[in-house]
């Protein structure tokens, strides 16, 4: 399994898919944008209607977009489904997840929660997971307007690059560490940067309210600690508090086990040894990893023995194959974490 998140930072990305992150229905937060018809013409629909002019301030300074961007370019991992949330379909985009050689439509346009607001659309994919850095080569060509580069990890000398081709937006001012910020603050930041700042808080209170309703539909999982975790490199990796998995965790009023943060490190996850196995024996156990991890993590004697697995109190959650819950989550946006907190919850129930 591959963590999601950064390239340099975290290799195993489909894990997290970083990525923090994570996360609620899916119909709920969609608009649907305009067909992109020709997307390399110069006829191509307006991708943003909001109002401008915007200044955006952010991690490396402040950007101004002076009217409704036409061709917007995702270069964060998840970018692209904030902006699909608010009925923007972007020109190019970052594959999260792997995309297996042959298959088309790529799959990252495919998950339950995007899939209708990408309709026929076909982005161009500037960077894979595992790349280095985002292609400048191919983001000049399809001619942006706008870049957004929010959830992502490219440094000063990136947005430098990226600024020279169109307007860039950072992630946020306040996060110290790439892939740090809450989801929500992340919404926003992209919303703004659209024109669309209002839009964009409307779609976090709903969702923010999709989470509160289940949690009080279910004043039980207060009693309860939670785990989110992964199988890596042959070992049990838990990810953080902090991470968007362990925040959606605790949004549904689980307790979560915060011994692993200490551990991490300020990571979002970490890769526990043999002896501190026993870490991730909560109440309740959630984990996110497609069928062949999962069944190599079932065959771990320190995990089968603990508690939580014997009682059965463990939810087996597929990454990015079958409904794809765990890819849902670790992404954490307006889009996927409707869907997210629909699929966790109704994997407690069954037991």
């Amino acid at each position: 399994m591959l963590l999601h998140r950064t390239t340099r930072r975290a290799p195993w990305r489909r894990l997290v898919a970083v990525l923090s992150a994570a996360a609620l229905g899916v119909g709920l937060l969609a608009g649907c944008g305009s067909d992109s018809a020709d997307e390399s013409g110069d006829d191509a629909p307006a991708a943003a209607s909001g109002a401008f002019p915007v200044t955006v301030e952010h991690a490396f300074g402040s950007t101004k977009i002076t009217k409704a961007p036409r061709r917007v370019v995702s270069v964060g991992y998840t970018d692209d489904q904030a902006m699909l949330a608010l009925g923007v379909r972007p020109v190019g985009m970052v594959d999260q997840y792997p995309n297996p050689a042959g298959k088309k439509p790529d799959i990252n346009t495919q998950w339950p929660w995007v899939k209708d607001q990408w309709g026929d659309t076909r982005p161009e994919v500037v960077m894979k997971n595992g790349d280095t850095g985002p292609n400048y080569e191919k983001i000049a060509a399809l001619r942006p307007d706008l870049i957004v580069a929010v959830y992502s990890e490219i440094d000063k000398a990136a947005y430098d690059k990226l600024s020279q081709i169109a307007p860039t937006v950072g992630r946020t001012k306040g996060e110290k560490e790439p892939f740090s910020a809450p989801w929500q603050d992340n919404a926003v930041q992209i919303a703004k940067a659209l024109g669309k700042e209002n839009e964009g808080t409307k779609l976090v209170r709903g969702v923010q309210d999709k989470l509160g309703a289940a949690k009080k539909a279910h004043p039980e999982f207060a009693n309860q600690t939670a785990v989110m975790v992964s199988w890596y490199k042959n070992s049990v990796a838990p990810f953080t508090s902090t991470d968007v998995r362990g925040r959606l965790v605790t949004g549904l009023g689980f307790s979560y086990q915060t011994k692993i943060d200490r551990i991490a490190d300020g990571k979002f996850y970490t890769v526990l040894s043999p002896e501190r196995v026993d870490l991730v024996d909560a109440d309740r156990v959630f984990v996110i990893n497609d069928k062949a991890d999962q069944q190599a993590l079932k065959k771990f004697q320190l995990f089968t023995n603990l508690d939580a697995v014997k009682q059965g109190k463990v939810s087996y959650l597929l990454d990015s194959q079958g409904p794809a819950v765990g890819a849902a989550i670790s992404q954490g946006t307006p889009l996927s974490l409707p869907y997210a907190i629909d699929q966790l919850v109704k994997s407690v129930g069954r037991e």
